[in-house]
């Protein structure tokens, strides 16, 4: 198959932003519990013996094998937020269409009141820049708030957003991205081409698809991003960030399952 191929996919509408009131997550009420413990910054364990993972974010944590002399940046810093805001708590969990993860923990949008305030853990922790957005194909609700709020704390350098471990990725160093291979990024760069295959379509950054960074993109995820307004066929020319797991095939690659992984990013403003 080709990837050089060019193809032109016009899909129609915009994507939806939530500007939703207060909360800007609108599930369903769920359960109540109360937590024992944290047991990272993701990562809650209840009284009652089940454990729930905070669904649409990933919190800092140290990468296999790391043998550096310091802690990694920010992994202590997020749990002791999580404890502080949880110690004791009872907290409400509020489900998407996937409710447990492949090791059976509870998958839930965490809310509780404190100081007279209802709190979002979730939208907390983005907010502080003690967590990434990170969204499952199956569970988005409440994706785009949380990316509004990782937004605003990447613009103002809070908290993971001022360290080197945390920094977004050039696409256009190949190299770089080799050696960060099964590890969670954001990668932003200009998209050059888009190429197609029997059963995926192809962002490229540069000529050389068999080098180059690339997003995959399976056919039959399609209808999500065309339901976004996600016009594939305009991408090339623009500046994009996609987050995901870089893998390597053919150059580094992040597979983009739905359109909450792929941002179009504004053209820069001119200097004047």
């Amino acid at each position: 198959m080709s990837r050089r191929r060019q193809v032109w996919i016009s899909f129609f509408g915009a994507v939806l932003f939530c500007a939703a009131p207060v909360l800007a997550c609108d599930l369903p009420a769920g359960e109540t519990a109360t937590v024992a413990s944290v047991v990272d910054g993701e990562t809650l364990a209840l009284t009652d013996g089940r454990t729930v993972r905070l669904l649409g974010v990933k919190a800092p944590s140290t990468p296999l094998g790391w043998k550096g002399g310091e802690p990694w940046p920010f992994v202590a810093e997020a749990k002791a937020a999580l404890e502080r805001l949880t110690s004791g708590a009872t907290v409400e969990l509020r489900f998407d269409a996937r409710r447990e993860d492949r090791h059976g923990h509870i998958l839930a949008q965490v809310f509780l009141a404190r100081d007279g305030k209802q709190h979002w853990l979730q939208r907390d922790l983005v907010a502080q820049g003690l967590a990434r957005v990170y969204s499952l194909a199956d569970s988005r609700a409440c994706v785009q708030a949380l990316l509004v709020a990782e937004g605003e704390a990447r613009e103002a350098r809070r908290g993971l957003w001022r360290s080197w471990a945390y920094r977004v990725q050039e696409a256009g160093d190949a190299k770089r991205l080799g050696r960060l291979v099964r590890t969670y990024q954001l990668v932003e760069g200009t998209v050059h081409a888009i190429g197609e295959g029997r059963k995926l379509l192809y962002v490229n950054f540069a000529e050389d698809w068999r080098s180059d960074f690339t997003i995959t993109i399976e056919r039959k995820a399609l209808a999500a991003f065309e339901a976004a307004g996600l016009d594939l066929g305009t991408l090339p020319g623009k500046r994009v960030r996609v987050r995901g797991v870089v893998e390597w095939w053919n150059g580094p690659m992040i597979a983009a399952t739905h359109p909450e992984q792929v941002e179009v990013l504004a053209p820069a403003s001119p200097a004047g």
